[in-house]
């Protein structure tokens, strides 16, 4: 059984159904490394330079194309009822990531393109997790845990 429900959209239409199986099996991975609840809930949307920069842009004041942006969801917020008994499904967030950045880093990186894609997919699952790298310390310990998933799961450079 898959631990995560994935709602996978590619807008460019440039993976293959075997590459969208292959980020989703990763992602189901990670989560099981991460102890994710069950059925929790993610999107990941594949898309154009143009759109992640329109994207960087609105939401985040930056005038420029990016490879991976993760917009995490709050289980609970301020004001918020849990509702108990309620099997509701844990809304973990949106991963939107550039096709375009992802295939120039893995030729700039040397390393091949499914790779790259894997990577930024666990980079931007982590966000969703609470993981960040503004901080060294905070770095280290999130690109360690990522190429922990990444190596476990068999997709190393």
């Amino acid at each position: 059984m898959n631990k995560l429900m994935i709602d996978l959209v590619d807008e460019t239409n440039q993976l293959s159904n075997e590459q969208m199986e292959e980020i989703e099996k990763l992602l189901n991975f990670a989560a099981d490394q991460e102890q994710v609840d069950d059925q929790s809930e993610v999107s990941v949307t594949f898309v154009s330079n143009e759109r992640i920069h329109e994207i960087n842009r609105e939401y985040r004041d930056k005038d420029a194309p990016t490879d991976v942006i993760s917009f995490a969801m709050e289980e609970l917020g301020e004001g918020e009822i849990e509702l108990i008994g309620a099997e509701i499904p844990r809304i973990l967030g949106d991963i939107i990531v550039s096709i375009p950045k992802a295939e120039e880093q893995a030729k700039e990186y040397g390393h091949s393109f499914n790779r790259e894609l894997g990577f930024l997919c666990v980079h931007g699952f982590l966000h969703l997790l609470g993981y960040d790298h503004m901080e060294k310390a905070e770095e280290e310990k999130m690109f360690s845990r990522q190429k922990e998933i990444l190596d476990e799961y068999g997709l190393t450079r």
